[in-house]
């Protein structure tokens, strides 16, 4: 399909029937000023907002677990873009984390019907009401492509805005319909305004008015902007100094046109006059991404010679084209799962195409846990950043299972190949220490970003490989080579510990012990981690013995054994203080706490300070990690410790620093939906006194509440099913409650676009951003996590069994 798009675009240029975009096109001569914007740098460069209510990019196919452009595919595009507040912003192209924009706004002006001037631009939060669509549904609304139609209405009637924004999938580029309908008897005027960050930053940019367009560009990292039909009017400026959005806002007109920053770099700015809007007008917009002046702008030129349906028709998978639409019908379990959701199956669509969008395309199988920058709107562009846009093992372990659960073996296969690329070796940049664990969180080629030892991180790459041999993904040879190249080394450092020594790392390791456990914010013993931990060992054994090592199997049993001995004796206290120090009313004093950096469970001893909150006594903090051991198999749903827990987990009376769980209600949904915090005296998240960002200024501050998170919905929902096996209980009733109960409050945690997010509004503090109880907050949307627990449930649901639960485990420790 890729290589009839193009024949068919030569044969046009050839007979003259395109012309707009092709590299005939000079600008009128009107645009350009000769001079040199001035205002260098320009105004200090934020991140975008984080709450994202779409992402995108094409699907592309692998050839032997890579990609490559011999693949059915043809040429791999490596632009991603996503959507906040109904803009395009942060747009990325390279590396998954190489930003290339900030953001890209239309403005529109013009004289109402009473004779007064306007200028709207699409950042002005009470200009529009927006709502967010895909663009190609099946007909129970399932979307079957990650192209998006945002429609933004004018809340003064004068006009409405509808895009529609997709990638070029045989191309580097961004791909933007804008179609505006003029309400008004006098035209408007239609601008674009676009903020570049090339190469991951905010101050380091050129821009300068070319015969195609708009350009901006950082060394040998390329980015330009072209229209259809070419702009009335270009310039070139700094960010709140010589940008002409002031000027345009306050008198319709720009103050004076500027083709080039200069010398100086800075945070730059783009804009270009579209043109007059009578009853209404169509613009098409191409932002396109090279490593040359040349590369960049000829991309945008082919995008916008293939045209709107072409391309579109491509990205969908349309006819002959292989996209969205080809591989949602290869995961063969959908069909299945789908009477399991709630909603016919929209989010489940949505979550199998927001994963497979969140893997780099350069490093095949490099899975990130969110194509965003939490509170990114507070957060200095300054430098380069990934925020989320990374690689975190256990984020990446959710994210490989999900994959399994739809159907998607490839793609877990290679995430689960690639993980040798962040496992701590000698050959690790800067080791001094021992080997086998995995990193904390590295860039996805590798580049290490933060050095702390998690080992749920460690031992959950073994129990993915486990569950890939029983699924018959990994073959009896393919895993043998694995166990001695990377398992072995993993389950020897959960046997033994070591020394970690890399970067500012310095520590000791003795497990049980984590210097970090799944919140990366304490050092001890953890119930959550343990569980992963044991279960890794129980895995490990299982599969040295595959490979003949039978010595390392029943050493990595015995100690998980050992571990298992451990649980309640370090981590389940009897003398708990939830009622004095919480006021909670359902506690008996049993339960298991959040972590503790000593061996005595009753004692007093206080964990550490972290997110702004002092550190408290260990005992009055709770989560949900203890089901994290029914889970994986290291306790059944009855066993004494887990019922113990459960009413200091559910209960809604405690204060609201420590308490935990959340009922929450929708609009024009009857009942009451479970959501939970990570944990009590959470500090990550929004000022519950001041209202501002986490970290807002690079302080911590005292009022720092970390929210609800969704995806908790799923584990305890996945604890409910657990339950219902273990006592035969998952009857059609049961089943159905368990859907309209967890699987459904999950769904009701998604925005309009269907993303799914990190943290949701609690209705705790101050509400500065007027957000409605458990609408996604500014933290990270969409959270990859949160995504893959979804689809986890569901297919834990139709299974009538946890999928990821490790049966071995809990028959190796009975």
């Amino acid at each position: 399909m890729k290589n009839k798009i193009n024949k068919l675009t030569a044969a046009l240029l050839t007979v003259g029937l395109v012309g707009c975009g092709s590299a005939s096109y000079e600008a009128p001569s009107a645009t350009v000023s000769q001079t040199v914007s001035p205002g260098a740098p320009g105004d200090k460069p934020f991140w975008a907002y984080s709450g994202k209510t779409g992402i995108g990019t094409s699907y592309e196919a692998y050839v032997d677990g890579q990609y490559s452009d011999k693949a059915a595919t043809g040429t791999v595009s490596k632009v991603w873009f996503s959507l906040a507040k109904g803009m395009v912003t942060e747009t990325m192209f390279g590396l998954i984390h190489q930003a290339q924009l900030k953001d890209m706004q239309m403005i529109v002006t013009g004289v109402d019907s009473e004779g007064r001037a306007f200028s709207v631009k699409e950042s002005d939060d009470d200009a529009f009401e927006v709502t967010v669509d895909y663009l190609y549904k099946d007909n129970a609304g399932r979307p079957l492509s990650l192209a998006y139609k945002i429609i933004s209405k004018d809340k003064q009637g004068r006009f409405v805005l509808e895009k529609h924004v997709f990638t070029d999938p045989d191309g580097q580029s961004l791909f933007v319909r804008a179609h505006i309908k003029n309400n008004l008897k006098t035209p408007l005027q239609a601008y674009v305004s676009a903020n570049p960050y090339i190469n991951n930053n905010g101050i380091n940019d050129h821009a300068k008015v070319t015969k195609q367009g708009l350009l901006a560009y950082e060394g040998d990292n390329y980015l330009t902007l072209q229209v259809k039909g070419g702009f009335e009017v270009a310039s070139v400026g700094f960010i709140g100094q010589s940008d002409n959005l002031t000027s345009l806002m306050q008198t319709q007109k720009l103050a004076k046109t500027y083709d080039w920053t200069g010398d100086t770099s800075g945070n730059v700015s783009l804009l270009g006059k579209l043109g007059n809007v009578q009853q209404s007008a169509e613009f098409d917009l191409v932002l396109s991404f090279g490593s040359s002046q040349q590369t960049s702008t000829n991309q945008a030129q082919q995008t916008l010679n293939n045209g709107y349906q072409s391309v579109l028709d491509a990205y969908n998978g349309k006819g002959s084209a292989l996209g969205w639409e080809d591989y949602l019908t290869s995961l063969s379990p959908m069909q299945r799962l789908t009477p399991y959701s709630a909603d016919q199956g929209k989010l489940l669509y949505t979550s199998a195409l927001v994963l497979k969008a969140q893997e780099d395309k350069t490093h095949a199988g490099a899975l990130i846990a969110s194509l965003s920058n939490p509170w990114g709107d507070t957060v200095s562009a300054e430098k380069g950043s990934t925020g989320y846009k990374a690689v975190w093992v256990r984020d990446f372990y959710q994210v490989a299972m999900a994959f399994m659960a739809m159907g998607d073996t490839q793609t877990a296969k290679t995430a689960f190949e690639y993980l040798e690329k962040v496992q701590v070796t000698d050959k690790t940049p800067g080791n001094k220490g021992d080997t086998g664990w995995f990193l904390q969180k590295t860039h996805v080629d590798g580049e290490l970003e933060w050095v702390g030892v998690q080992l749920d991180q460690t031992a959950m790459p073994i129990m993915l490989a486990w569950k890939l041999h029983q699924a018959d993904v990994l073959s009896d040879d393919e895993l043998s080579y694995w166990y001695t190249k990377m398992l072995k080394p993993a389950a020897d450092f959960l046997v033994h510990g070591g020394k970690a020594k890399i970067l500012w790392n310095d520590t000791q390791i003795t497990p049980p012990a984590t210097q970090q456990e799944r919140w990366e914010e304490q050092n001890g013993y953890s119930p959550s981690t343990t569980a992963a931990v044991i279960a890794g060992l129980v895995t490990a054994s299982d599969i040295a013995k595959h490979s003949g090592d039978i010595a390392a199997a029943e050493r990595y049993l015995e100690v998980a054994q050992q571990y298992d001995k451990q649980v309640e004796a370090l981590m389940f206290t009897r003398d708990g203080v939830l009622a004095k120090q919480a006021n909670s009313t359902a506690t008996d004093g049993q339960y298991f706490f959040r972590i503790g950096q000593d061996s005595n469970p009753n004692s007093n001893s206080k964990i550490n300070s972290n997110n702004g909150r002092a550190g408290m006594n260990k005992k009055a903090i709770i989560d949900g990690g203890f089901l994290e051991l029914v889970r994986y198999g290291v306790r059944l749903a009855d066993a004494p410790s887990i019922l113990a827990t459960l009413p200091e987990y559910e209960d809604e009376t405690m204060t609201d620093n420590l308490r935990v769980k959340y009922s929450f209600t929708f609009a024009d949904e009857t009942g009451t939906y479970p959501g939970y915090r990570r944990y009590g005296n959470d500090g990550y998240g929004e000022d519950e006194i001041s209202g501002t960002n986490y970290a807002e200024g690079g302080s911590n501050t005292a009022g720092q509440r970390g929210r609800v998170w969704p995806f908790f919905t799923g584990e305890r929902g996945h604890y409910e099913i657990a339950s219902a096996v273990l006592s035969n209980d998952l009857s059609a009733q049961k089943v159905k409650q368990i859907q309209q109960t967890y699987v459904k409050g999950m769904e009701l945690f998604a925005n309009e676009g269907m993303m799914l997010p990190e943290q949701v509004w609690d209705n705790v503090g101050v509400n500065p951003r007027g957000y409605e109880f458990g609408e996604g907050t500014n933290s990270a949307t969409p959270l990859a996590w949160t995504h893959a627990e979804y689809i986890k449930l569901v297919r834990s649901l139709a299974d009538k069994q946890v999928w990821d639960h490790y049966p071995i485990v809990e028959k190796q420790l009975k």
